[in-house]
């Protein structure tokens, strides 16, 4: 005879709502020791972890000793270049960035229905969907919800990727990289970029018709760092090519930069077309840019919105995702197909 479990009671997989994280609690479990495991986690290093909380190491590996003694198992285990997390400690540290990141909901809420606002948005985003979809996006959430405040960053995805895991972003729009489990993330592709090539106003460059491979070794260059898509994907143009790489390179990922060594050398950088058409607009040091017309072109795999798997998003986050997501259909409608 099978037992009769009834809707509201507690079963034995599940404790009732008023139970719920008790005994981790009961056994001594504080906050701070969810802060230092993730804390780990990030940085790698006991050492490196306590100076992100602004504690001594000593007090730290105490806590760590307190949290092992707590949860009964190893949670860490020293390398050569200090410490991994057992798989106990990985999975205790997801759970602890879980926790963190709704406590942070939970303030970021509050403040939302204190103050009659919208709330908050974190944004992380490759260049190109910067301009094509963050832009508009970022347009109508200002027009319709004015106390909704946004917060965009724009990287590489390798670093983007780590820090949404990390909760520094509710979504991006970005690429998973190949060295992440693509199982921790909800993606859908939205968008396909192409890039090119940028130069200053005057450039040797600009007085020829067509520019090929060829003509760039010679020139100092402005990349993205290394084992970023696009930098990879010139690298591969230049091989395919049988060209020498260019010898002289800057690596950097701030835009800005790059635009200002671009109009202050005879320098060469790859950047989104779609940041390049903007730049070399109307007005001031950006219309100093100019793109290069080539015989080749820079292709790049198509990027995505990325989310954490079971992580829910925000209402402001939500909205403004399903903005960018509603755009992207416009602009791409055989990509973001749903």
């Amino acid at each position: 005879m099978h037992e009769a479990i009834f809707v509201g009671q507690p079963t034995p997989e599940r404790p009732a709502d008023d139970q719920l994280g008790v005994g981790l609690l009961r056994s001594g479990l504080k906050l701070n020791h969810l802060r230092m495991i993730v804390a780990i986690d990030q940085h790698k290093q006991v050492s490196a972890a306590a100076a992100a909380l602004n504690i001594s190491q000593p007090a730290a590996s105490r806590m760590l000793t307190e949290m092992e003694s707590i949860v009964k198992v190893p949670l860490c285990e020293r390398v050569s270049r200090g410490v991994e997390l057992t798989q106990f400690g990985q999975a205790f540290a997801r759970r602890a960035r879980t926790i963190l990141l709704e406590l942070d909901e939970v303030d970021r809420e509050i403040a939302a229905l204190k103050s009659g606002a919208g709330g908050t948005v974190f944004l992380g985003t490759v260049a190109a969907p910067a301009i094509s979809l963050a832009v508009p996006a970022i347009q109508q959430v200002s027009a319709a919800y004015p106390g909704i405040e946004v917060n965009v960053r724009i990287e590489t995805s390798n670093v983007l990727a780590r820090e949404l895991i990390s909760s520094r972003h509710d979504f991006i729009m970005a690429r998973v990289p190949d060295d992440l489990d693509p199982r921790l993330f909800h993606v859908q592709e939205i968008g396909v970029e192409k890039a090119c090539l940028i130069v200053r106003k005057g450039h040797p460059l600009t007085e020829k018709e067509t520019v090929s491979l060829t003509d760039l070794p010679s020139y100092d260059w402005v990349f993205q760092p290394p084992g970023t898509l696009l930098r990879r994907r010139v690298e591969e143009l230049f091989i395919a090519g049988d060209v020498p790489l260019p010898a002289t390179v800057v690596n950097t990922a701030s835009l800005l930069l790059t635009v200002a060594l671009v109009c202050s050398s005879n320098a060469i950088a790859p950047i989104a077309l779609d940041m390049a058409e903007f730049v070399t607009g109307n007005g001031g040091g950006p219309s100093e840019v100019r793109i290069l017309k080539t015989d080749f072109d820079i292709d790049i795999k198509p990027y995505s919105l990325i989310a954490v798997k079971g992580r829910e998003l925000p209402p402001s986050a939500k909205l403004f995702y399903d903005l960018i997501l509603q755009r992207s259909r416009m602009l791409f409608p055989d990509r973001a197909d749903g």
